[in-house]
C-alpha cells in the first residue's frame, strides 16, 4: 500500500499526547474521517451500545457515498458524519473519540473500531505516499510545533496497520535524513 515517504514526516513536530491536552479542543475532528468499509461494518456491530452513547441513530452516522479506493483494507472508504461542526464519533463533553472510548471500557483493541485514518492523524497516505496531514504542513494543526515528529508519535500505529518490516524501513530513512546535510 505505502510505496513512498514524504520526509517531513520526520521533521515536522506536535504534541503527541493527545488527551493530556487541554488547548486543542479535539479541533482534529471538525471534519469527521474516512472510514474502510470493513471498519464500518464491524462500528455497526455495536450499535446497539453505541447510539445511546451518541444520541444519533446509526444510520446517520457516515455519509450515504461509499466509494471505491484502492488505498483501504477493503478497497472501498465511507465518511463519518459531521454533527454540530465535529465528527459524530467524537465525544460529547469529554475529550476523544467516543469509539477509541468504547473498545477501552470494554476490553476491545481500540483499532478494532477506531478508523486506521485518525490513528494516524496527523499523518496521512494518498496515492501510496505516507505524508504529513495538510494541517501540519500549512501550520492550522493546533498542537503543531512542540513534541516529537509525526513519524515518531504514530510509530506504534505504522507498525500495527502496516507492519514491523515498514517501521524498520522508516527508521533507517529516518537516520539517513538526520545524517544528510
Amino acid at each position: 500500500m505505502l510505496r513512498a515517504l514524504d520526509v517531513r514526516v520526520f521533521g515536522l513536530r506536535y504534541f503527541a499526547h493527545c488527551m493530556e491536552c487541554g488547548f486543542c479542543k479535539d479541533a482534529c475532528c471538525q471534519y469527521g474521517v474516512d472510514v474502510d468499509a470493513d471498519n464500518v461494518q464491524r462500528i455497526l456491530a455495536h450499535r446497539v451500545a453505541l447510539e445511546p452513547r451518541l444520541g444519533v441513530p446509526a444510520e446517520q452516522w457516515f455519509e450515504s457515498e461509499v466509494e471505491q479506493d484502492a488505498e483501504f483494507p477493503s478497497g472501498r472508504r465511507v465518511r463519518t458524519a459531521v454533527r454540530d461542526g465535529r465528527c459524530v464519533f467524537a465525544r460529547r463533553g469529554a475529550r476523544g473519540c467516543e469509539l477509541h472510548a468504547y473498545a477501552l471500557e470494554h476490553g476491545l483493541a481500540h483499532r478494532m473500531l477506531k478508523p486506521l485514518v485518525s490513528s494516524l492523524f496527523p499523518l496521512t497516505f494518498d496515492a501510496g505516499v505516507l505524508l504529513p496531514s495538510g494541517e501540519a504542513v500549512d501550520g492550522s494543526l493546533v498542537c503543531s510545533g512542540d513534541g516529537p515528529s509525526l513519524y515518531d508519535g504514530a510509530r506504534d500505529e505504522l507498525a500495527h496497520y502496516f507492519g514491523p518490516e515498514l517501521v524498520a524501513e522508516l527508521d533507517a530513512l529516518r537516520r539517513e535524513v538526520a545524517r544528510a546535510p
